[in-house]
């Protein structure tokens, strides 16, 4: 089987992949990094957490074959579900987990991300993000994979809000919907390893820099938040964020 942990970029995905990687590890299952290596996958599972892209046709169809072979291992993705992801679900091979972020939290910590980036010389997927009209436009494409993975059945979606505020109520969903035994000794390692200010939040892939809720309203302008209202309202509200 393969888990999928996707989600917003910025939005603790890091975070939520290496705590459902190290969740499902209990298991004994594959190390996703070990089957890319195996499998001859590192031209479509890219970086140190397995990012897959685009959940296209073509890609989905090469890591489906390790699944089929009795693996269980899992990847990361930023990207909205398409067809071929949800009949993978449907079937019974794959099992998808989703996190999101206020996209206006989320914009901001992308774009500083690639400022940092490019102020060491070592541009990475944000550095484009050069203005806060780029900015908008970025996170736009994300919002509107949120609405898709909302209506998605079977995916089991989370807010980094709640994760990080309500950390135990949250994990512990995971950990049932992943069908883990809580009880168990090493599931709880795991669960207590990456609670807020633990040893799994610093580890290499989980991309936490400030992580902080509504960093957005002391950066922003009254007029570009106004601005953000007028694109994305609608969307905020569903999501359950103060506008």
């Amino acid at each position: 089987m393969i888990i999928l942990a996707v989600g917003m970029p910025r939005a603790g995905s890091g975070w939520h992949y290496n705590l459902v990687h190290d969740l499902m590890a209990t298991t004994g299952c594959a190390d996703a990094r070990d089957i890319r290596k195996l499998y001859g996958l590192e031209s479509i599972l890219t970086e140190i957490n397995c990012n897959i892209g685009v959940l296209s046709a073509r890609r989905m169809l090469m890591v489906t074959r390790p699944a089929l072979l009795g693996h269980t291992f899992v990847i990361k993705a930023h990207s909205a579900p398409t067809l071929w992801a949800r009949a993978l679900m449907q079937g019974g091979l794959l099992r998808i987990l989703y996190i999101y972020r206020d996209p206006r939290d989320a914009m901001l910590s992308a774009f500083d991300y690639g400022r940092r980036a490019e102020e060491k010389g070592r541009p990475n997927a944000f550095s484009h993000l050069t203005d806060f009209p780029k900015a908008v436009d970025f996170i736009a494409e994300y919002v509107a994979g949120w609405e898709q993975w909302m209506q998605t059945p079977g995916a089991l979606k989370t807010r980094y809000e709640d994760l990080l505020m309500n950390y135990a109520t949250e994990a512990g969903r995971i950990v049932r919907f992943l069908g883990l035994d809580a009880e168990l000794d090493k599931v709880k390692a795991i669960v207590a390893q990456y609670q807020p200010g633990g040893d799994g939040q610093g580890q290499q892939g989980t991309h936490f820099f400030k992580g902080q809720i509504g960093r957005f309203r002391g950066r922003y302008s009254a007029e570009e938040q106004k601005i953000l209202v007028e694109k994305f309202g609608a969307a905020l509200k569903k999501m359950g964020y103060d506008i």
